[in-house]
């Protein structure tokens, strides 16, 4: 039996598209940033690539939607799907709240913390050090496993149905990132490398239809397109 077949559950987690901040490298996170015109056209490009009838993400397998509550997320969603209703709003995919860190760059963000007497071993890590006035891992931790718990009870009672089963989560640059550590069951300290560009979409599953063995799915054979 293959490790992962169409009859296995799938998550598709997306990134919005552009916006300013990200174009810039600013932290973005409660900023109700738009995305940018090429943002718009990078989800555009998405969609016409992976999502409708037949293609990587088929709406008819697609059972639940959630959708971080910044409206750059929403649009993406709406961008991607032509649709704007059908889906949920979860605060466990809001974007890592950064406190006094918003809207800065990393090298800013470092040398603030420097100024004000930290870091004098090591840089600054969001993963493990969190932000001032912000959110730690822990509590970021916290509230992704919320949703993930309700995710892992909805595919363990269809893992074998014939029902839809697929997962669309549309987040943010770090919060994708998060959130496909804590699936795979790392603390968000461990040096995992991932990257997620906007309007990218990944895949998260599990191999040998088994809901206890979570997986990235690093590589799929694409349907034919007719």
């Amino acid at each position: 039996m293959p490790d992962k077949d169409a009859s296995t559950p799938r998550i598709f987690i997306l990134r919005h598209g552009e916006t300013e901040w990200s174009k810039s490298g600013q932290y973005t996170g409660k900023t109700d940033m738009p995305l940018t015109p090429h943002g718009e056209a990078q989800v555009k490009g998405t969609a016409q690539q992976v999502y409708g009838l037949g293609k990587l993400i088929d709406p008819a397998k697609v059972a639940k939607i959630w959708l971080s509550p910044r409206k750059r997320a929403i649009k993406t969603y709406e961008l991607l799907s032509g649709r704007n209703d059908g889906y949920e709003i979860s605060e466990s995919l809001a974007e890592w709240d950064y406190g006094d860190y918003e809207g800065r760059l990393t090298k800013d963000i470092r040398a603030l913390r420097k100024d004000r007497g930290l870091d004098k071993e090591r840089e600054w890590d969001i993963w493990s050090d969190g932000c001032e006035g912000g959110e730690s891992s822990a509590e970021v931790t916290a509230r992704i496993d919320t949703l993930l718990k309700e995710i892992r009870t909805f595919h363990a009672n269809r893992m074998h149905s014939s029902e839809p089963k697929d997962i669309i989560l549309v987040a943010h640059g770090h919060l994708t990132r998060a959130f496909a550590k804590r699936f795979l069951g790392y603390e968000l300290s461990f040096p995992l490398s991932l990257m997620m560009e906007p309007g990218g979409v990944g895949i998260l599953s599990y191999q040998h239809h088994n809901i206890d063995e979570p997986a990235l799915l690093m590589g799929i054979g694409f349907p034919l397109q007719e």
